[in-house]
């Protein structure tokens, strides 16, 4: 699992680029029903034209793909046009074979590729098809289509589901002293302290494992994204900050505020991210900020019955009306523009986006959020969380992305800042002008406009 995207800058000159489009050129096939390599292609002599039609993509060596292959078959079957896979590594180096793809001529017909603000790596408006217009785009949430869009130009469309950043709460001990789930921070905060009365943990902080005291601050974006949905344009044209944009300090003031009160775990600092969900599933713990991936290692470690007994909310904002939740989404399918399979590769997402298409996805691949396609169904399968925010967050339409998926300005340094602000080594002002001076250098360093 990543648990960080960096926008990375990538200088390619000349010699290095014919370098590596010859290392680059040679696809990685595999053999599942619908996928085939050209020289393992069956004779298509006696068949109509359109099944020798061969779209290649290339995708990310570590992406689980039971669903899309499964969508695949059967677009395969239904129409005859057939698919050739190539394997890329993860990171730096699959990111600059792509680029070195494109900048050679030599770029698949599609590709899976992460949403949001790390398309612009692969220079989407020269590279990447317009899918503008397209009618199976008005399936598709708002919030997903937002992080696909570059110069007006819609780009890709979502691969499997999205996942939830909220917090992760024990069913069981919510229905044993009858808690509601809080819509408002002050609900929240009152929530806690009858959880501390019962004798156990109200907030469980896994701060060993620094990344996760993140996930308080990330997931209040949306709630500042309702309230100021020019933050991110503004933060990322060094126009709008962490500590003097009031809305935006709320986060940290938040994480500060529960280790005030008292509401984490003794041991925070010892604490792992597996000793977290231990906790959590035995209900000594009654809360953990988290991303819905967790409901995954739950039902592995832990059993399907113990993953049912985790619920999820969103962050509450301090106004119930501006609670929602905030999302990471999906890795999706972006078209090469001078593909001369394009129209090929569009009827190929025109399936993938129909109600038979998303009902495949959904029961090859169990997911641990929603989809972001309206209508998709869940799957007979789906973690309670995931039914949770499907229902409120999704059918309502109180979801935003992640903040990292709509501008390209980050701090590597923000979990152990988060980590200060959250023991009480920083106050929240403190945390926020330093997380501002190390958006600041990594600014720099990139050379982003503005900086």
């Amino acid at each position: 699992m990543k648990k960080y995207k960096k926008i990375i800058s990538v200088l390619v000159v000349a010699t290095m680029v014919f370098a590596l489009a010859a290392c680059a050129g040679t696809p990685t096939s595999t053999t599942p029903p619908g996928v085939t390599s050209p020289d393992t292609s069956p004779d298509t002599s006696d068949t109509p034209p359109v099944s020798n039609v061969v779209l290649s993509y290339i995708v990310d060596r570590d992406t689980e793909q039971s669903g899309f292959l499964a969508v695949m078959e059967r677009f395969t079957e239904l129409t005859g046009i057939r698919f050739e896979q190539e394997l890329r590594p993860g990171g730096a180096e699959g990111e600059t074979l792509l680029q070195v793809r494109f900048a050679t001529g030599v770029e698949p017909d599609f590709l899976w590729f992460n949403s949001g603000s790390m398309v612009s790596l692969l220079d989407p408006t020269n590279n990447l098809a317009d899918l503008s217009g397209q009618p199976f785009l008005d399936r598709l949430q708002p919030s997903f289509l937002e992080t696909v869009t570059f110069d007006g130009r819609i780009v890709g469309i979502p691969g499997r589901t999205s996942m939830g950043g909220g917090w992760l709460y024990n069913i069981a001990v919510y229905e044993e002293l009858g808690l509601e789930v809080p819509t408002s921070w002050e609900q929240l905060m009152a929530n806690n302290e009858i959880i501390l009365a019962s004798g156990r943990t109200p907030v469980i902080a896994s701060y060993r494992d620094s990344w996760t005291a993140q996930l308080l601050l990330l997931a209040d974006f949306h709630n500042l994204h309702v309230q100021m949905p020019e933050f991110a344009e503004l933060y990322e044209t060094n126009q709008a900050h962490f500590a003097t944009t009031p809305k935006a300090l709320r986060g940290f003031e938040k994480l500060f505020e529960i280790f005030e009160a008292g509401f984490i775990n003794a041991d925070h600092m010892a604490m792992t991210y597996d000793l977290a969900l231990e906790k959590l599933v035995s209900g000594e713990g009654v809360h953990y900020p988290m991303l819905t991936f967790a409901l995954g290692n739950i039902e592995a470690t832990f059993g399907e019955d113990a993953a049912n007994n985790i619920g999820i909310f969103a962050q509450p904002a301090d106004n119930p009306a501006n609670t929602g939740l905030t999302v990471w989404m999906p890795d999706g399918w972006f078209a090469s523009q001078n593909s001369p399979n394009l129209p090929y590769v569009i009827e190929f997402f025109e399936f993938f986006l129909s109600e038979e298409g998303q009902a495949i996805l959904a029961a090859a691949e169990r997911g641990v959020g929603p989809s972001v396609v309206i209508g998709a169904p869940l799957g007979d399968n789906a973690f309670t969380a995931v039914r949770q925010m499907q229902e409120r967050y999704f059918d309502t339409g109180k979801n935003a992305p992640a903040l990292e998926f709509i501008t390209a300005v980050t701090g590597p340094n923000l979990p152990q800042i988060c980590v200060a602000v959250g023991t009480g080594t920083m106050t929240p002002i403190q945390g926020a002008e330093e997380y501002d001076r190390d958006v600041r250098n990594q600014a720099l360093q990139l050379g982003l406009p503005g900086w």
